[in-house]
């Protein structure tokens, strides 16, 4: 299967130190691997609503923001987060964003979580902090969302930065992204079944 990449920026802002890394990154992918780029604030998806007990779910309307960002995630062999570090975890557009994914499992026709499996959920993010640990949260919502899809997680592309563009600063970072892509993944798992 060709490659697809779909970078999900889930940032307020456009060319935040976030997107700066994850475009870093994309620019080692091989040129025959297509990428996909969506602004989750461009695309804004209404509040989730948990239709489990209610409700089937439907498949969302034609030319609609859940559409959209529904077949792009399906036609993608590789997702990525690219979310700033909000409240020591992904902001809240990419935190509904994953909320939908609940209603994409239940919606008929389409088999979601089939689809993903073995495809690869990957993350980039900008924090503040010098200490990285305080990532961890974000960390394991893109871990555990990536295990209980079955999917490959390719971990999280961690560089530093506060002020516009500060993470073009961070060396490390910007050397990690030469090859973060380039790794084979392995299939996520929740941390009780390691």
């Amino acid at each position: 299967m060709t490659r697809h990449f779909l970078f999900l920026l889930g940032s307020s802002r456009t060319g935040g130190n976030t997107e700066l890394l994850a475009r870093k990154a994309a620019e080692q992918l091989p040129a025959d691997v297509e990428q996909r780029w969506l602004s989750l604030a461009e695309h804004p998806l209404p509040d989730f609503v948990d239709l489990r007990r209610d409700s089937d779910h439907v498949r969302p309307p034609a030319g609609s923001a859940p559409a959209m960002l529904l077949d792009a995630t399906l036609a993608a062999t590789d997702i990525v987060i690219a979310s700033p570090l909000y409240w020591y975890s992904v902001s809240g557009l990419t935190k509904r964003y994953l909320d939908y994914w609940s209603g994409w499992l239940r919606t008929p026709g389409i088999d979601f979580k089939a689809t993903l499996a073995g495809r690869t959920l990957w993350g980039v993010t900008a924090l503040a902090h010098e200490e990285q640990e305080v990532a961890d949260p974000l960390i394991g919502t893109l871990n555990h969302s990536a295990a209980y899809m079955r999917m490959r997680f390719g971990g999280v592309l961690l560089g530093n930065g506060s002020g516009r563009g500060d993470v073009l600063n961070d060396a490390e970072a910007l050397t990690r992204a030469k090859t973060f892509f380039a790794q084979e993944p392995p299939l996520a798992h929740f941390p009780y079944k390691a």
